[in-house]
């Protein structure tokens, strides 16, 4: 049977791949979720299920504000990411006929030092005495450093859509440099202009490409931590911080399993919504 059926052998080739998915996976996420039904008892746990923790999650009005804070500034990154990298993996799709690869490393050259530099590095340009405010106060144009720069959101969202910003470009250029040249020549015969021409066959063609762009920067981004705590201040702080601290400072492991589970719920029903509505939209685009 298994050699008369190709669906048998593929999922025998998978059959691997799967279990060490599993392994690596979803048994640790079967142990977050049943640590969120626990209680931290100093040191150790009371494996008595309970509910207390979602309940304080939600008795407790910073956790809330927490999670819609660290949506929104998630958010506003990934859409600033998927704007700036549009333009730049269209133009090499579209307008580099040689040495494409050279572009493409070019592109990502700055990603391949570590992401903690390059936060420090955003630390430095953004700062009191840093680049941008050294350089508007030379010409004139401010008369005092820029506060709102450093240890704020915006800070946070700068940064995050710099550190993230291959993430959108790669799949982008996948997609765009995947469409059949042949079907932009016809709109073109049939008199459409270059901007028809790029809203009815460029863009819904090319939003597989920025539908994973968004979800590889969204998802992970919601949850980060390390930028928030470097460049945030009070304003920035994000709900992987105070996960963070669970974890760490506070030593409530089960409150911190809950929270993360609350997180990625939330991470989940945003993202089934976005990609439906933009399924949708390209169904009707088409």
């Amino acid at each position: 049977m298994l050699q008369k059926s190709e669906t048998l052998r593929g999922y025998s080739l998978l059959t691997p791949t799967l279990i060490i998915m599993a392994i690596g996976i979803l048994v640790p996420f079967g142990i977050l979720i049943a640590m969120s039904f626990w209680t931290q008892v100093g040191f150790g746990f009371d494996l008595t299920p309970t509910v207390a923790n979602y309940e304080m999650a939600a008795d407790r009005p910073i956790y809330g504000a927490l999670i819609k804070r660290s949506l929104w500034m998630s958010g506003m990154a990934t859409i600033a990411t998927v704007l700036l990298c549009y333009p730049m993996a269209y133009f090499v799709a579209f307008h580099v006929h040689r040495n494409k690869m050279m572009w493409i490393v070019l592109m990502t050259l700055p990603f391949w030092t570590s992401y903690l530099l390059r936060v420090f590095a955003w630390k430095v340009v953004l700062g009191y005495d840093g680049v941008i405010n050294s350089a508007l106060l030379s010409v004139g144009l401010i008369d005092a450093p820029l506060e709102f720069l450093l240890y704020s959101q915006t800070a946070v969202i700068i940064t995050l859509a710099h550190a993230w910003a291959a993430f959108a470009i790669l799949p982008m250029y996948v997609s765009l440099e995947k469409i059949d040249r042949s079907l932009l020549e016809a709109a073109t015969d049939l008199g459409d202009g270059p901007v028809m021409r790029f809203f009815r066959i460029t863009l819904p063609l090319s939003l597989p490409g920025v539908i994973s762009a968004t979800l590889l920067i969204f998802i992970p981004t919601t949850g980060d931590y390390i930028t928030p705590a470097l460049l945030g201040g009070p304003d920035g702080i994000m709900i992987g911080n105070l996960i963070q601290k669970q974890f760490g400072a506070v030593n409530n492991w089960p409150m911190g399993a809950a929270l993360a589970i609350i997180l990625m719920l939330s991470i989940a029903a945003i993202a089934l919504g976005f990609m439906f509505s933009t399924m949708f939209v390209r169904r009707r685009i088409t």
